[in-house]
């Protein structure tokens, strides 16, 4: 099926380089821009586009998928990225644990903007 233009969830931009970037919000779809999921759970159709201005130009029409690639290889590739990002996020982390330790512990110094009865500060 290809990419439902009218859900909640798909969204369109145009790059002043004249790219265009077709997608769902929630990543629900694999094969953006080329297809979504025939059922695919968090499809809503959009009701209005509040705040958005269109253009008068006709978009233009998506690519074709790349040749020799199927579905299940560009998937194969999304996971093989998930599994490094799996791999390498904890040690990131560990990483700056300490930078935002400290953060958290300069935060709570803020204490003085509190208010007590009468919109006193409490001096705690």
């Amino acid at each position: 099926m290809p990419m439902r233009e009218e859900c909640k969830h798909f969204q369109s931009r145009t790059y002043a380089s004249g790219e265009v970037a077709r997608f769902c919000v929630l990543g629900n779809a694999p094969d953006q821009p080329w297809s979504c999921p025939a059922d695919c759970v968090t499809y809503e159709r959009r009701l209005a586009d509040v705040g958005w201005s269109h253009g008068t130009l006709v978009d233009r029409p998506v690519e074709a998928a790349p040749a020799g690639s199927s579905a299940d290889e560009r998937r194969q590739v999304l996971d093989e990225a998930d599994h490094v990002l799996d791999q390498v996020a904890p040690g990131i982390l560990a990483e700056h644990r300490e930078e935002l330790d400290r953060a958290a512990r300069s935060a709570r110094g803020w204490r003085f903007w509190r208010r007590g009865p009468g919109g006193r500060p409490t001096g705690r």
